[in-house]
């Protein structure tokens, strides 16, 4: 498969990549803003039979169905992932994914009719309840069918950027406008692709900066310390259960260096990654590893890039008289 090599040059460039640079893999998007919202949800959509890991690190986490996806489970595949805002409410979302895909008879096979399946869809969750100026409003189970729908229509090719989906309502820093970013890493004939919604208690680390990403004087913002950063991995590479979780793993590389801190007690960081299969890694073990390292590589760097890219598109929203402006980086 040869070495690795970025599709973009970081955020705020012309092509900065996406997730679904990878063949089959959508994203749908519902963002819900004014009159008292700011929240939303994304939804990845792969094709079927795509293989599915997580690895969950944050100590707040907010998921739904992540045990589903262990290796050592029945099942190896994911119909689809959802990223939300609304905490713990917002994982309603999933059954609304969960509907949409049975509608369309994706989902592990229990029966011989079309819709007699059981979609696996697993969700996490980003805390914004209440940014919007009424706690209560945070996604619901009709907006995750939404979500899914376009994810499977044309429009779901292109990922939106910033202050969309379930990065509407985030924050950095606690004082900063958060979002959602995507980018990709080309792997000789794979592509490895990421989509972030960065709602962290840390702040951006710069590429190359000495001491963090913090800039100089200006300490963490005050408010409440409820916060995760979310993403999605998506390979066209043919990996196994237990391969597939390991990419999750390393992907978590990714948000280390785009973030300080991060994986703290308030954080509730999760990482999902897919492997569609499509692109054959070698059988023999020694050849076989080393692909495999530069596939994980390539996941740590898109996260990295997809972070970094969500802070950057985010747009600044006031909201009850309060700015929350964006990362002066």
């Amino acid at each position: 498969m040869g070495g690795v090599s970025g599709e973009s040059s970081g955020p705020g460039s012309a092509t900065p990549g996406s997730i679904t640079d990878v063949p089959g893999v959508r994203v749908g998007q519902v963002t819900r803003r004014g009159g008292g919202w700011l929240t939303g949800v994304t939804v990845v959509l792969p094709p079927p039979g795509t293989v599915a890991g997580v690895d969950v690190r944050g100590g707040g986490p907010g998921t739904h169905e992540t045990d589903a996806l262990d290796p050592r489970t029945l099942v190896p595949t994911a119909d689809a992932v959802v990223l939300t805002g609304g905490s713990a409410y917002g994982l309603v979302t999933a059954h609304g994914v969960q509907r949409w895909c049975a509608e369309h008879g994706r989902g592990f096979r229990v029966g011989p009719g079309e819709r007699e399946v059981v979609p696996i869809v697993p969700a996490a969750a980003v805390f914004d309840l209440g940014r919007g100026g009424v706690f209560g409003n945070h996604p619901t189970e009709a907006m995750g069918h939404e979500a899914a729908a376009a994810a499977a229509s044309p429009a779901g090719a292109r990922v939106e950027r910033g202050t969309v989906g379930a990065g509407t309502g985030a924050v950095v820093g606690r004082r900063f406008k958060g979002g959602v970013g995507t980018a990709s890493v080309r792997v000789g004939d794979a592509v490895v692709g990421a989509i972030a919604v960065v709602n962290a208690f840390g702040v951006p680390v710069a590429p190359g900066a000495a001491g963090g990403g913090r800039v100089p004087g200006e300490p963490l913002g005050s408010g409440p310390a409820l916060n995760t950063t979310l993403a999605c991995v998506a390979t066209d590479a043919a990996l196994d259960p237990a391969e597939v979780s390991r990419t999750a793993t390393a992907a978590h590389d990714g948000l280390a260096r785009a973030l300080d801190p991060v994986h703290t007690l308030s954080d509730g960081d999760t990482v999902f990654a897919l492997a569609t299969g499509a692109v054959p890694l070698p059988a023999a073990r020694p050849e076989r590893v080393a692909e495999l390292v530069r596939v994980q590589a390539a996941a740590a760097e898109a996260v990295r890039l997809a972070v970094l890219d969500a802070v950057a598109s985010a747009e600044p929203v006031e909201v009850g008289g309060q700015l929350l402006p964006r990362w002066p980086g």
